[in-house]
């Protein structure tokens, strides 16, 4: 918001008679709104000039006023500037507290990030957001405070004592002194950013250090379990149940793509029959409390018949045994280990496996995948396309196929026709799941055409 009219003025005010000395005031005039506050400095009249505001004379004494003087004058400049890129109102008040110090809170950064914590896990007993986003933000308060400890020796800093070298400083030390890799590190300064932005809003700052701080996620690959590993993982036998049951509630969000949070509040009031009159699980994800709509697929359908009468299943009225995710975890890297599968195994690669191996690469329409995994848009969707390596495979043999019929009928037209028919009756045999694709009827007709 831009003012009309904005000026600053010094002044001498007159005192008591008979005194050479007067106090210097200070009047800030905003849109013809003046306000004047004394700068507790006194000056000798024959030594001070109106004109230029300013004390004459090249005494030492005169040089310490101007100085004091110039530097009031660009710290008010400077707020100003503050107040119009933040795009709050420049009004006089705001200018004088400013200057008397009046809008200098006593919020610190710890008290702020506590603050917002304490509210976030009331809204999480609401069910507005998932516990592990409180739990997130904790660890991230953790760090800043330790931050502080490190760096400054404080347990508790001011919020207008944060600037650009706090941020780029912060982010050194998570990487260094903590051994955080750059993409958890762009997290918690994410979270802490979150902190500051919400300290402008309430106008406790009005600089923000986070403005010439540029952090990007690396994106690293992540790739699911390929139709090898998962058929690995679903026939093996293992030798405790613990570890059955783990790989068994794996396998489920293989083929539901339901995340760890859902798989664990799956309730057996949450499968209903769909549309088709077939099994559905239709409830919301927890994260994004978007709709989770999935028929469930046969392998699916057994785990959970497996365990419906399982102990922990009947006490908490749900579908699956499901564990802390920190368990899961755990007993999946031993999984992995005992099935021989090099890449590391986590409860979300199975989601990953369903948007990618089980649908995606069977060719199921990606919009359709969208819907199934209860994304927002199709854009995280495709970060859970088939690798690479499967795309090219899949094409190749497209294009080997492409060269024999090519080889075989190099430039008959007719035969042209017969093999587009070909592909037709292939395709049409796919979608009606027939699996043989016999071709001594099309052959014997390219015969006769020949």
């Amino acid at each position: 918001m831009l003012e009309n009219s904005f000026g600053i003025t010094f002044f001498l005010k007159s005192s008591t008679k008979g005194t050479k000395e007067r106090y210097v005031y200070l009047r800030i005039t905003v849109d013809g709104v003046p306000k004047e506050t004394s700068t507790k400095r006194k000056w000798e009249v024959e030594r001070w000039s109106q004109r230029t505001e300013r004390a004459t004379g090249t005494r030492e004494d005169a040089k310490v006023l101007n100085f004091f003087l110039d530097a009031l004058y660009m710290k008010i400049q400077q707020f100003k500037s503050e107040l119009m890129l933040a795009g709050h109102p420049i009004t006089t008040q705001k200018i004088m507290d400013f200057i008397l110090g009046k809008n200098l809170t006593k919020a610190t950064v710890v008290q702020e990030f506590q603050k917002h914590n304490d509210e976030l896990l009331a809204l999480v007993k609401k069910g507005e957001y998932a516990i592990g986003t409180h739990v997130r933000f904790e660890i991230a308060k953790k760090h800043v405070k330790e931050y502080l400890r490190y760096k400054y020796n404080v347990a508790d800093m001011d919020f207008h004592e944060l600037n650009f070298e706090f941020v780029k400083d912060y982010e050194f030390y998570l990487k260094t002194v903590k051994n955080i890799s750059h993409n958890t590190a762009v997290k918690y300064i994410t979270n802490f950013k979150k902190i500051v932005l919400l300290a402008i809003d309430k106008e406790i700052i009005t600089a923000d250090p986070f403005k010439r701080f540029k952090a990007k996620k690396i994106k690293v690959p992540k790739k699911p379990l390929s139709s090898y590993e998962l058929a690995q993982l679903e026939n093996h036998t293992f030798s405790t149940p613990r570890l059955s049951t783990v790989r068994d509630i794996f396998v489920f969000q293989c083929y539901t793509g339901l995340a760890y949070i859902d798989a664990f509040n799956l309730k057996k009031s949450d499968i209903k029959s769909g549309i088709d009159g077939e099994m559905w699980i239709i409830t919301e994800r927890q994260k994004t409390g978007s709709s989770i709509n999935v028929p469930l697929l046969p392998k699916a359908k057994a785990v959970m018949e497996r365990y419906k009468d399982h102990p922990l299943c009947l006490q908490r009225n749900s579908v699956l045994p499901v564990t802390s995710n920190q368990k899961m975890n755990a007993y999946l890297k031993e999984i992995a280990d005992l099935c021989g599968i090099e890449s590391t195994l986590n409860t979300h690669k199975a989601r990953r496996t369903f948007g990618s191996t089980v649908t995606l690469n069977n060719d199921v329409p990606i919009h359709v995948v969208k819907e199934l995994l209860g994304h927002q848009s199709v854009k995280q969707t495709e970060e859970y396309a088939i690798t690479e390596q499967q795309s090219v495979g899949r094409e190749m043999k497209q294009l080997q196929l492409r060269l024999n019929q090519k080889t075989e009928f190099p430039d008959d037209p007719i035969a042209a026709n017969v093999l587009k028919m070909q592909k037709e009756i292939i395709s049409l045999r796919k979608q009606l799941g027939v699996v043989n694709e016999p071709n001594s009827e099309i052959k014997s007709v390219l015969r006769i055409c020949k």
